[in-house]
């Protein structure tokens, strides 16, 4: 008897999402952006890191103590109050938004710029313009993706472990996977998060030392696993979950993004200046949000030009989320909010806010137009190389498939 064709398509959508990690070039473009974001806000701060979370913030160490006792936050930085410790939690925070953004072992170096993250956003709440709400979510939800398919050197790894396989295999010999960096940050970051249970360092919640156990012993039985019985269903079943879990927080991810924008568009229509189309008009003369005062006064001397911009923000915010099932008109208000924020970043003087907006954007960004990019990029990196008289090694084109085979790359554990 013939399947029915409802019945065959739920079973070929559920093989989809079990079987492979979806989205790998938005996941990969959500990493970098997220990851450069912080790395350049890190940066930029560097010269008064001591001002904002250090030592000399004017929300002092025994103040953050009093708050974080009280809503249970999660901070390294409530470890210790010397500034040696500080300095340190500071280093590692660049160190890990450097890795994770060039890809490297992703699944623990996320986990690192998820602590680093919360650590300094924690220490001091009232250092921030919007953009931390988005950073501090997302740096969450990344350690539970598969982020490291594409556009990273996990997967440039990949391709080398498994072309040294196939010759191996060629050749009569035996694949032994070999990953001593893994295993030491494995190990590492196991002795740490033994250290701060024991300590009570994890903060008052449940989730934060849940989500961290099972994330370290969860890699463990995958390297195990991968090890010692590689065709053995267990690997399977490991791949699966982990694919479930990429392919959910994906989904929260895209969600996240929506109730963000229909918030901020409902928001506006119960305002009076929106209404009557003079909201933006009041931001372009305070001059804490003119970096550019010539420019901010021309843009505020056009009543019309005002009113078209604060009407396109509330339509544009407001309708989103009703479009994402119509892919033109969809790709076009991307296009409009992208703009949008990049008008933020260059005329109110926040890019650290618009470029993680930007970063959460991109998750809805067409398949076909990110290998299109990547393409690009891969091009003007050789031309680049060429001119230094040096050309990379072949590699793998951009515009490949779009998603690789499930559990290939090994980017999802804490070991590749």
């Amino acid at each position: 008897m013939s399947t029915p064709q409802p019945a065959r398509g739920l079973a070929g959508s559920i093989q989809r999402v079990t079987a492979s990690a979806l989205g790998p070039y938005q996941s990969a473009v959500i990493r970098i952006g997220f990851a450069a974001t912080f790395l350049l806000f890190l940066l930029r701060e560097l010269p008064h890191r001591h001002e904002m979370y250090g030592p000399d913030a004017p929300w002092r160490w025994d103040l953050a103590r009093q708050l974080i006792s009280g809503n249970q936050a999660f901070t390294t930085l409530m470890w210790s109050d010397s500034a040696l410790w500080f300095e340190i939690v500071y280093a590692l925070a660049l160190l890990s938004s450097l890795l994770l953004m060039l890809g490297w072992h992703t699944r623990a170096v996320s986990v690192v710029f998820m602590a680093g993250v919360l650590s300094l956003q924690n220490r001091s709440i009232f250092m921030g313009d919007g953009g931390d709400n988005v950073l501090h979510l997302m740096a969450i939800y990344l350690v539970l993706t598969r982020c490291g398919q594409v556009w990273s050197l996990d997967a440039r790894r990949a391709r080398r472990r498994e072309s040294a396989g196939d010759a191996g295999q060629e050749a009569g010999g035996r694949r032994m996977p070999g990953e001593p960096a893994g295993i030491v940050l494995w190990a590492v970051l196991g002795a740490v998060l033994v250290g701060a249970s024991a300590a009570g360092g994890l903060g008052g919640t449940v989730w934060l030392p849940l989500l961290l156990w099972c994330l370290w012993i969860g890699q463990g039985a995958w390297w195990a696993v991968n090890r010692y019985a590689p065709r053995h269903e267990l690997r399977t079943l490991l791949d699966v979950i982990a694919s479930l879990a990429h392919n959910a927080t994906l989904l929260v991810i895209m969600a996240e993004v929506c109730l963000i924008y229909a918030t901020a568009g409902w928001y506006k229509i119960q305002g009076s200046r929106w209404q009557d189309g003079t909201a933006l008009y009041y931001p372009l003369k305070l001059e804490y949000f003119t970096p550019w005062p010539a420019l901010s006064d021309l843009l505020a001397s056009s009543g019309v030009m005002v009113m078209v911009l604060s009407y396109a923000t509330v339509i544009v915010q407001v309708a989103f989320p009703f479009t994402l099932f119509n892919r033109r008109v969809k790709n076009f208000l991307l296009g409009a909010m992208i703009c949008e924020h990049a008008g933020i970043a260059l005329l109110l003087g926040l890019p650290f806010f618009s470029m993680a907006m930007i970063t959460a954007d991109a998750v809805f960004l067409p398949t076909a137009f990110l290998v299109w990019l990547g393409g690009r990029v891969t091009t003007g990196r050789e031309r680049v190389f060429r001119r230094w008289g040096r050309v990379p090694a072949p590699r793998a084109a951009a515009g490949g498939p779009e998603a690789p085979e499930p559990g290939g790359d090994g980017s999802h554990t804490l070991v590749g």
